[in-house]
């Protein structure tokens, strides 16, 4: 499945490959999606920012798609995600890039412009705010936060439960994990679960996908998880604490340009109110930082027009 005015390519970065989509001529934006999603969760977001004069590239991360999948678990820590993407920049024939990502890609968004100030000239984030550094290991306390619950991230640690419930049935596990965290689902209505359940039996089957997911959008995920496999994309979870380990040197604030957005009704939301306060005081360059009302974790799919309308505004304020 294509998508108009994309192509599609591989290209080389910190010693692997990358799947590439892209469109457009002039200054380079970088998207950057999150789990268990694809480049295509931009898909909305290509032509008004190629039509604003941008060169537009998302990436499939590394362990998803056409991209390579590294074998080791801590081969997807975020020290070599972001390397990942600061490489793509003079790969492209660049100097400098705006990265902008969600879910997962979102803090990997963030750690680019944190380490890498002198190509990373503006950065923006969907659902998941800056955080500085944790002092103290963040499994251990996801562990004491979460204990004697069900915590989906603390299921994803052990390797290869959650590989083996996504794949045995992905269309479904899919649609469940896109549905579940849309802005249509009530999260307090959900079934309580507690610790060693697993994650999609007590999820319903819904009966209709919502607006801003297709069938077709649903078979092309479906079709690129078929090739990869989930352990790429969980694997990201496993890497907490080694990427605390290894970032203890990290700055605390970022100085460039920055928005953040989220959905009112995002789940990650309702976690990181706190994070969310406080983030004008580590990001001192802080433009925007809104909610769009009644919609979920699934920012760009849930809301393009919204999305793209507070992307196009930061673009102009910081290229006039």
């Amino acid at each position: 499945m294509s998508w108009p005015g994309v192509t599609e390519r591989r290209i080389a970065t910190n010693g692997i490959e990358l799947n590439i989509a892209e469109a457009g001529e002039g200054p380079l934006v970088l998207l950057l999606h999150g789990f268990p999603e694809s480049w295509y969760s931009w898909r909305h977001q290509f032509k008004p920012l190629t039509d604003a004069g941008y060169h537009v590239v998302a990436p499939d991360m590394r362990g998803y798609g056409k991209s390579d999948k590294p074998a080791a678990i801590e081969a997807y820590n975020q020290v070599e995600v972001v390397n990942d993407i600061i490489g793509l920049i003079p790969a492209l024939g660049k100097e400098t890039a705006v990265v902008i990502g969600h879910d997962w890609g979102a803090p990997t968004a963030w750690a680019c412009a944190l380490n890498h100030p002198d190509v990373v000239r503006a950065v923006g984030a969907l659902s998941v705010p800056f955080m500085p550094r944790s002092p103290v290991p963040p499994m251990a306390l996801l562990r004491e936060m979460f204990k004697g619950q069900f915590f989906y991230q603390l299921y994803f640690f052990e390797p290869g439960v959650a590989e083996a419930e996504f794949e045995a049935d992905i269309r479904l596990a899919l649609k469940k994990f896109l549905v579940m965290a849309g802005g249509e689902t009530d999260l307090a209505a959900l079934p309580t679960k507690q610790e060693g359940d697993d994650m999609f039996s007590s999820l319903p089957d819904p009966e209709h996908l919502p607006a801003w997911v297709t069938e077709a959008d649903l078979d092309f995920y479906e079709a690129e998880f078929k090739r990869s496999g989930m352990r790429g994309p969980l694997n990201y979870y496993r890497n907490h604490d080694l990427t605390w380990e290894l970032t203890k040197d990290a700055p605390q604030t970022i100085s460039q340009p920055a928005f953040y957005v989220a959905g009112g009704n995002d789940g990650v939301v309702m976690m990181a109110q706190e994070a969310i306060r406080m983030m004008p005081h580590f990001v001192a360059d802080l433009r925007m930082n809104e909610l769009i009302p009644n919609i979920g974790h699934w920012t760009q799919q849930e809301a393009p027009e919204a999305v793209n309308a507070f992307i196009l505004a930061f673009l102009e304020g910081i290229d006039g």
